[in-house]
């Protein structure tokens, strides 16, 4: 009941275990094509070029940026925790010129103050991170997104933690490029990271003045891999991994999408509620939380790792330390798909009850 990754569930776990098929597989290309068309419905968007990239959510970082970024581009990204810095560290790393507009470690982006930024400079690319892992925030990707409307500017969304566990609207909201992992709300092992590219984005990637400087990321050649009738190898994807993927949508469209919206919500305001009631406090204002992970302030007197240490060995359970300047001061409680149960819920407030007590 960490970060991620997040337990998985039973049917997911008997898709894993079938027999590997050969990755130009007529019958493997067939699931390709389903797990492209179902992530596109969890994703809300339409975008031709999407799909699982071979690999853990860092990877749609990577991929992200490596396709979008040529030497020199201006990039404005906003952080507000370890994933927003991280952004910042791979832009730099491929020659873009980079600008960070941070905010407090625990509070959303201010839109006022991007706003405020956007109207004194143009970006080629915006980058922000919607559900930030490390501190519990929910960032406001829609709004964000209609400052850009009318700009020439292209928008990257991380929804690493939120796909599965909230609505993402790649289309309605404007985002061109997208990615996640599989780990999460998706409640499958790490090694798939979702990813979606909008027509636009696709365009400058087959124009741009210079090569994709990773041939593995190179989406130009992956589509040829992804796409047609006629399949190009490339190179041999998790065949096992895709199969999780593939069974791990289908058991959040079958139980249907709002209704896991839903359950994730509800098991966040039971834990919540639990937390208070013992005194506690969350990190985070209520308005900008997220569901699906639970930043929560440790009181004076409690040794956070002790506390998780005894968790982990007592009773079995897994959660969090907080990161960076939160290291020490806030633990984080997952609730993520398969996890986000009340009896979940339950049994880890009934287990930090017993550990403080003593």
């Amino acid at each position: 009941m960490g970060a991620g990754p997040s337990s998985v569930a039973p049917s997911t776990y008997y898709a894993l275990s079938r027999s590997t098929l050969g990755h130009l597989d007529p019958y493997f290309i067939k699931i390709m094509d389903e797990v492209k068309e179902g992530l596109r419905t969890i994703m809300g968007t339409k975008n031709m070029l999407t799909v699982p990239m071979s690999g853990t959510g860092s990877i749609g970082m990577e991929a992200a940026f490596v396709n979008m970024v040529e030497y020199g581009d201006k990039v404005l990204v906003l952080q507000n925790g370890v994933f927003g810095q991280r952004m910042v560290d791979v832009a730099s790393r491929l020659g873009a010129e980079v600008t960070e507009l941070a905010f407090e470690w625990g509070t959303p982006v201010d839109i006022n103050r991007v706003a405020d930024k956007l109207s004194k400079e143009d970006y080629k690319i915006v980058a922000v991170v919607y559900a930030e892992t490390s501190t519990g925030v929910r960032n406001p990707v829609e709004e964000i997104g209609k400052l850009l409307k009318d700009k020439d500017t292209f928008f990257l969304v991380d929804a690493v933690t939120a796909l599965g566990g909230m609505p993402v609207e790649v289309d309605k909201w404007g985002i061109d490029i997208c990615y996640s992992g599989s780990q999460k709300c998706l409640s499958c092992p790490p090694g798939a990271s979702p990813i979606t590219f909008s027509d636009r984005a696709v365009e400058f990637i087959n124009n741009r003045k210079s090569p994709v400087p990773n041939w593995y990321l190179d989406m130009s050649l992956l589509t040829k891999y992804w796409e047609g009738n006629t399949r190009v190898y490339h190179h041999t994807p998790p065949i096992n991994m895709f199969y999780g993927i593939y069974q791990a949508i289908h058991n959040i469209l079958e139980e249907g999408m709002e209704t896991v919206y839903n359950r994730h919500q509800n098991v966040h305001e039971q834990l919540v509620k639990g937390i208070e009631e013992m005194g506690w406090e969350m990190l985070v204002d209520k308005e900008y939380r997220l569901p699906m992970l639970n930043a929560i302030v440790v009181p004076e007197g409690i040794d956070e790792a002790a506390l998780r240490d005894k968790l982990l060995k007592e009773y079995n359970t897994e959660i969090s330390a907080g990161l960076g300047t939160l290291s020490g001061k806030i633990v984080r409680i997952g609730l993520m798909g398969y996890n986000a149960q009340p009896y979940n819920v339950e049994f880890v407030l009934k287990a930090i009850k017993e550990i403080t007590s003593k």
